[in-house]
Order: structure tokens, then C-alpha cells, then sequence
């Protein structure tokens, strides 16, 4: 049997490094966020023959786009994404900059959004994420309404369990906040409406999770009156260990697969699942766990 609750000190201190090196890379880096929260515009192009990107870079710079990012890709597409253009005398200027000095090109995707649009999204991703959230420690806290115990060593109540379920998604959020402003800053990755899509998913998978742990925690406490609250504990997080590591490892396959072969358009999305599903199943297994042991004390 897996002691989970004996190593909660080393366990928490484990999720503390991880925390403090996401937070710090959020306060001195921040998140490199893309045309949908800054506004600009993207292109997506294709080119009869391969085209030196770097060359592309250096003739918008000099047109007066200095902050343009090219990114090739497969089929001889190029992506452009230009912070400080937004409009459609911005668009044909390009197209027109493009095809004088590397040739005719199609033109497969643009997209613009204004500045003033991108703050209101922006500001959209917060609320929602901080909704989500919200929402999911009120319906733990119902779910679990019944669960108010009190043992010899421990007070078990709804709230407690809620409280431990949120704060086990937060650490997901950050460290995977933290992981993409290490990405954004080292390979220039770019926050998108898709990201938060993706940690919105996060969230409902974690808390997924957790609640099959909590769930049987409370199915054990009311067989189970004379263990100790930490064996009860244990016992419940071994017995739903199997499930929720051949789960997660299940849908990690498939996002394996998507990063491989979905093509660079979702590409980070997916990476966001990967790393947000690998720390959710761990948060949900050892740290909620480790939480709701230390807040049931009296």
C-alpha cells in the first residue's frame, strides 16, 4: 500500500518549490500574451518555395513593424503575427511589402483584433476562470453537505473538503501559468483564447479527480468508526489510485497523439493539457489529500 499521508511535509514541499518557481516567472516574466488579449493581426500564408523567414523578419522590421514574430511551418506556410497592426490599410501594406520582395503567396487565414477587444477578452479569462473556480468550491460544498464527522482526531466538514479541492486546482493553475512564462520567455509562446480553454479543462479534470478521492473517503468513514482519520485517508486515496492513473494516462495518449500529429495550430493548447492533467492527477491524489489531513485537525 502507497503511504500518501506519511510524506505530506515532503510532499508540500515538493508543490512549494513548484509554486515559488511558477510565481516567480509570472511576477519577472509574465505571460507573453497574443494578438486575442493585445490586439494585432495574424497571417497565415503559403509560398510556392521554402522562404527564409529570418529575411521575412528583417523586411517588416524595416518597414516599420518591428515587433512582428515569423514562425514557418509545414507546406511552405509562414505565420506572421504583427502586435502593432490592426488594421485593413496595415493588411494590404504587408500583402503588398510580401509580394514585392519574396513573390506571389495565398493567403489561407487573417485575423485582427483591436486593442480595446483584447483588454475586454482579457478581462473575459479572468472572470471566467475565477467563476469556474467559485463554482466549484459552492458545489463541493453541497455534494459533500453530509459529510460533517466528528472523530477522536479529526472535525471533517464539507467546507474543508471544498476548501482542500480548490486549493489543489489553484496549484494547478499556477504551475501551469508558471510553465508557460518560462515557454514564453525562452521560445516566445504566446497566450491565446485556446489557453484558456484549456485551463478551464483543467480544472473540471482535476476536480474530477479529487471528488472520486473525496467521494470515498466518505463512503469509508461511515464503515470504518474505529481506524484513525489519516488511515482512512490513505486507505480511500489507494484504493482510487488505480483509476485515476489508468485515466489520466488514457486521455495523456490521446494528447500525445494531437501534439504529434494535430499540427502547430494546437499544438501548445495540448501542451497545456499535458502539463495541466499530469500536475491535476498529482494534486488530486497527494496534495488535496495532504490538505484535507492537516485542516480536519481541531
Amino acid at each position: 500500500m502507497l503511504h500518501v499521508v506519511k510524506y505530506y511535509k515532503i510532499l508540500f514541499i515538493f508543490s512549494g518549490i513548484l509554486i515559488a518557481g511558477s510565481l516567480a516567472a509570472l511576477i519577472f516574466w509574465g505571460l507573453n500574451f497574443g494578438i486575442d488579449f493585445r490586439g494585432g493581426s495574424l497571417m497565415e500564408i503559403q509560398f510556392n518555395a521554402p522562404q527564409d523567414t529570418q529575411a521575412l523578419t528583417t523586411a517588416l522590421s524595416a518597414a516599420g513593424y518591428g515587433t512582428a514574430l515569423v514562425q514557418p511551418s509545414q507546406d511552405n506556410k509562414v505565420f506572421i503575427k504583427i502586435p502593432s497592426a490592426n488594421s485593413e490599410e496595415d493588411h494590404v501594406a504587408i500583402q503588398n511589402l510580401i509580394k514585392m520582395d519574396f513573390g506571389d503567396f495565398d493567403e489561407l487565414r487573417f485575423d485582427s483584433v483591436g486593442p480595446v477587444v483584447g483588454e475586454e477578452l482579457r478581462q473575459k479569462a479572468y472572470w471566467q476562470t475565477g467563476l469556474v473556480i467559485l463554482g466549484i468550491l459552492l458545489y463541493i460544498a453541497y455534494a459533500f453537505r453530509k459529510v460533517g464527522v466528528k472523530r477522536v482526531d479529526r472535525k471533517v466538514t464539507p467546507w474543508r473538503m471544498s476548501l482542500a479541492a480548490v486549493v489543489a486546482l489553484i496549484h494547478d493553475l499556477i504551475i501551469t501559468l508558471g510553465a508557460f512564462a518560462v515557454l514564453g520567455r525562452i521560445w516566445h509562446v504566446e497566450i491565446d483564447a485556446l489557453f484558456v480553454t484549456a485551463l478551464l479543462t483543467i480544472l473540471g479534470f482535476s476536480v474530477h479527480d479529487t471528488i472520486v478521492v473525496f467521494d470515498r473517503v466518505r463512503e469509508n468513514m461511515q464503515v470504518e468508526h474505529g481506524l484513525p482519520f489519516s488511515e482512512i485517508l490513505n486507505y480511500s486515496v489507494n484504493q482510487t489510485l488505480t483509476r485515476s492513473i489508468n485515466t489520466s494516462i488514457t486521455v495523456l495518449f490521446v494528447l500525445l497523439a494531437l501534439a504529434l500529429f494535430g499540427g502547430s495550430t494546437i499544438f501548445y493548447f495540448v501542451v497545456a493539457l499535458i502539463l495541466g492533467i499530469t500536475v491535476g492527477t498529482y494534486s488530486s491524489i497527494y496534495v488535496a489529500s495532504s490538505l484535507l489531513l492537516v485542516w480536519s485537525r481541531e
